[in-house]
């Protein structure tokens, strides 16, 4: 019996950085390493270039100029390293500063962006709402992508991807330490704060792979992840601690089975 080959991700579970600048280098950085070690897609935290633009964080106003130096310069590493890049970033449309996440295909050009549909309430004010899905193409890979907030609390925006045929839903975000919480050592703990059950949730109930990815940050309150389409747990990055997170995928597993048995509520 022929057995499939597995489909290797790379996760980026990097430091925020220091300055745009830094952005552009370590995710260049991390895509060449990524390469190195037989991945063939690699994803990025929310919002990673130039920076999240959290409470605290000096993250300097939006610059339309230096996003599209930024692409250009990942774009070129992309190209030489060969592996489809899922780019958390930003984007301004219209005048107004969009959350999203760049896919640069594996030969460099642009395959497009999925804006974050769903904010959280401490984003107004920030970001503006995007609006519409859409799936991505990595080689034999069909992926779509939730961000931060939206894969969290609002399923649908994992089944809507299931549904029209992705085997992966990657789900770039922020989350740091707030002062005095608890410290988590192990995924899913009970302890922990809800987030990674719900994403344990988002593969179990799609019959899909949910990879999660976070930035590296002391205490973090999540890390990145990959869950089974059982719903069990691939594997997960350490709290805290840098590095790129691997997975090999079993793709036939996916079978959106129970996204598709889904009726909708009249």
């Amino acid at each position: 019996m022929h057995q499939a080959i597995p489909f290797r991700i790379a996760l980026a579970n990097l430091r925020f950085p220091a300055t745009p600048e830094e952005s552009i280098t370590l995710a260049r950085q991390a895509i060449a390493h990524a390469a190195t070690q037989g991945a063939r897609i690699i994803c990025f935290p929310e919002c990673f270039v130039p920076g999240y633009r959290a409470l605290g964080k000096a993250v300097p106003p939006p610059d339309p100029a230096f996003l599209e130096r930024a692409w250009a310069a990942i774009a070129a590493t992309t190209r030489q390293a060969h592996l489809t890049v899922v780019l958390g970033t930003e984007r301004v449309v219209g005048g107004a500063l969009v959350a999203t996440a760049l896919v640069i295909a594996e030969d460099g050009s642009i395959a497009g962006f999925q804006d974050k549909v769903q904010l959280d309430p401490s984003e107004e004010g920030i970001y503006t709402p995007g609006a519409g899905r859409r799936l991505f193409q990595a080689g034999p890979l069909t992926f779509g992508i939730a961000i931060c907030h939206e894969g969290w609390r609002y399923p649908e925006t994992v089944r809507w991807a299931v549904r029209q045929g992705a085997q992966v839903v990657f789900h770039p975000h922020f989350h740091e330490a707030e002062p005095g919480a608890y410290q988590p050592t192990t995924f899913a703990d009970p302890a922990n704060t809800f987030h990674e059950k719900a994403v344990l949730c988002r593969a179990a109930e799609n019959t899909c792979y949910f990879a999660t990815v976070n930035y590296a940050s002391p205490g973090s309150p999540t890390t990145s992840a990959v869950v089974r389409p059982d719903g069990t747990l691939l594997g997960y990055q350490p709290y805290g601690q840098e590095g790129l997170l691997l997975a090999d995928l079993d793709l036939a597993t996916a079978t959106g089975l129970l996204a598709a048995r889904c009726r909708t509520v009249p």
